[in-house]
């Protein structure tokens, strides 16, 4: 890496001291990068020559002050070149410390990651949720563990991840821990996340993620077809719990609202809109993007069927995700429904089946589920098989009064 290092001496003529001298300051130049700091040489304002940076005249103190300043370029040069010689990556600053004896801090991956972590858990609430960062620990302990499995080290210097221990903990992810292609990608993605600030804090030269592809896998998200959840709404489950869950699940079927924003639900939730018809108003936890989803008869019913219970102010009886989960299983088996069921699958379910398949435009669509981009909505849109037939017969009739116009 090529340098351009530039050093300076100055005096300072706005503070003269008691003996009617000036001192004269050091100011080093790297790359665009400012450093100042005190030589604690002191001259006679008069005899500084601000074109050369030096004292004029012959004088011994005007020589002793001079051959000092020459001492400190001589020390100040050979600092740079010792750093330029190590190959590493140094600022300015590191230069000046070297040159006043202070050791620089060397930045470590895990300690600047729990720092970050910590940082993290105080917007809890605010930009993230405690969801998410427990995804950040969760990472930063991965890390740790590859450490001591690849390297047997607890921490490593932040200057020293390069593409090869990139591509090193993807594959210690995929291997040891068996995790998909995505999973691994998140835990990279995190990971990424530290490099660039450590790159922006101008711990690291520049970012070892340039030239290495975090891997996606396009996945295909589950969703229930019209039979499939008209046959769950229409199931009879002796099992109380089993039917709490199946309204839950159902209820998000066609708001389309996720587990957190379903269990945090509350009266103030509800509220009656421009066209007199009540609407679900509230911004979803994850992205803090307000939804609109018009509160249609069968959600309305499963509100009514459970007001007043008593449950914090909570509109519906929601237990753990889960748990959830683990029943929404046992509701699949009992359906006869050979699917995934998870409580996930709901909104995908909203998505595809009950909104984009009846004809509802996308962009209405991206809106209600709280989406920042639609770009995300088309990745749970699906054009079933049914709205391929519903538009080719609409098509159909509009084509019609072409065919006696064409004669075989």
């Amino acid at each position: 890496m090529s340098y351009r290092f530039k050093i300076f001496f100055y005096a300072r003529k706005n503070y003269v001291d008691i003996n009617g001298e000036i001192s004269v300051m050091i100011r080093l130049m790297l790359d665009g990068q400012k450093a100042q700091f005190t030589s604690h040489l002191k001259v006679d304002p008069a005899l500084w020559d601000s074109k050369l940076n030096m004292v004029k005249g012959n004088s011994k103190a005007a020589v002793l002050v001079n051959e000092k300043l020459r001492e400190i370029r001589m020390e100040l040069n050979l600092h740079y070149k010792e750093l330029k010689q190590q190959g590493i990556y140094f600022t300015v600053d590191k230069i000046k410390d070297a040159f006043l004896g202070v050791k620089s801090k060397v930045q470590m991956l895990l300690v600047v990651f729990r720092e970050h972590n910590e940082e993290l858990k105080l917007r809890i609430g605010k930009d993230i949720t405690a969801a998410g960062v427990k995804k950040y620990e969760r990472t930063c302990t991965r890390l740790g563990e590859f450490l001591k499995h690849r390297y047997n080290i607890d921490d490593i210097p932040l200057k020293e991840i390069d593409y090869n221990f990139i591509y090193s903990f993807e594959t210690y992810l995929t291997t040891v821990w068996n995790s998909s292609v995505n999973t691994v990608a998140k835990y990279l993605q995190r990971l990424k996340h530290i490099v660039v600030l450590a790159k922006h804090n101008g711990w690291i030269p520049s970012n070892p993620f340039v030239n290495f592809k975090i891997k996606f896998k396009k996945v295909d998200r589950g969703y229930l077809t019209e039979d499939e959840l008209v046959t769950i709404m229409e199931k009879k489950f002796a099992i109380k719990r089993l039917e709490q869950v199946r309204d839950i699940f159902v209820f998000s079927c066609f708001t389309g609202l996720a587990y957190i924003d379903v269990r945090n639900l509350n009266a103030k939730d509800i509220q009656k809109s421009f066209d007199g018809r009540l609407w679900i108003i509230k911004k979803r936890q994850k992205t803090d993007v307000q939804s609109n989803i018009l509160l249609l008869d069968i959600p309305k019913r499963i509100l009514d069927k459970y007001r007043g219970m008593p449950n914090e102010n909570r509109l519906l009886p929601i237990i753990s995700n889960q748990r959830l989960n683990s029943y929404l299983k046992e509701i699949a088996d009992l359906c006869g429904i050979e699917k995934n069921l998870t409580f996930h699958v709901a909104r995908h379910t909203f998505a595809t089946t009950v909104t984009l398949a009846k004809g509802v435009p996308m962009e209405t669509v991206s809106k209600m589920l709280g989406h920042t981009s639609i770009k995300t909505t088309q990745i749970y849109a699906r054009i079933t098989n049914d709205k391929i037939s519903h538009d080719m017969q609409e098509l159909s009739k509009k084509l019609q009064n072409m065919a006696p116009a064409f004669s075989l």
